[in-house]
């Protein structure tokens, strides 16, 4: 059966506020440009997304926080959002910071179906407060929960009509445990083929993960911070 829906509008529907959502990209890197414009018009609000960052003041996910749809924030880099900073600081937003390493291994053990696991990263510094630590072999850890959303955002570089799923270079990093770790994971794609024309070695993301596949057009694809080379 066919996955591919025709309306982003359509596909993020039923997300109703206060919904978890985790969402794919790096910076502005491979993020799901549409989805995320699709929630912005839907008006949803009171969310809690966890995405390595929370994009700029006017691209990514930046426009949700400019939109006040964000109630809480899970991420591990948050220093390119003057929006961000300022609702923070006025007590609008509430943060939860992540060293990127364990927020990447807290979404994958969601989506593999594992409540937490120990780690050594952050052991002595704030984000131990309030943690369970435990021993092994002398040296201490801390227990980090797996982070599962009602909801999934990805960005894609291909897509069969099952929901098997093909990134592109470096727009891949977060967005395949973020396609895990959702309950509805909706993937935007650039290309959409027909069920058996992806080779199984080329595919990253398995259907079965996903649950509704669109096809994106006009794709902006920001880049986050330009730098070119002095002259």
């Amino acid at each position: 059966m066919s996955k591919v829906y025709n309306s982003f509008a359509k596909a993020v529907s039923d997300i109703r506020d206060g919904s978890t959502i985790i969402v794919g990209g790096f910076g502005l890197c491979g993020i799901p440009e549409k989805s995320i414009e699709a929630l912005r018009e839907s008006g949803v609000k009171d969310l809690t997304i966890a995405s390595n960052n929370c994009g700029t003041d006017d691209q990514g996910l930046g426009i949700l926080l400019a939109n006040k749809q964000i109630k809480k924030m899970i991420a591990s880099y948050v220093g390119e959002n003057k929006i961000f900073e300022k609702q923070f600081l006025s007590g609008e937003l509430e943060v939860e910071l992540s060293p990127q390493g364990t927020l990447a291994e807290r979404i994958r053990s969601g989506g593999a179906g594992i409540p937490g696991f120990y780690t050594a990263t952050g052991v002595g510094t704030p984000i131990a407060e309030g943690k369970e630590t435990k021993e092994f072999n002398g040296k201490t850890y801390l227990l980090e929960e797996g982070i599962v959303g009602d909801f999934a955002l990805v960005k894609a570089w291909k897509a069969d009509t099952l929901g098997n799923l093909v990134y592109r270079k470096t727009a891949r990093n977060f967005n395949p445990l973020a396609a895990m770790a959702g309950k509805i994971t909706i993937a935007e794609v650039e290309e959409i083929v027909e069920a058996g024309e992806l080779k199984p070695e080329e595919i990253d993301t398995p259907g079965v993960y996903v649950q509704r596949v669109l096809l994106g057009t006009d794709y902006a694809k920001p880049i986050e911070r330009l730098t070119v080379r002095k002259a």
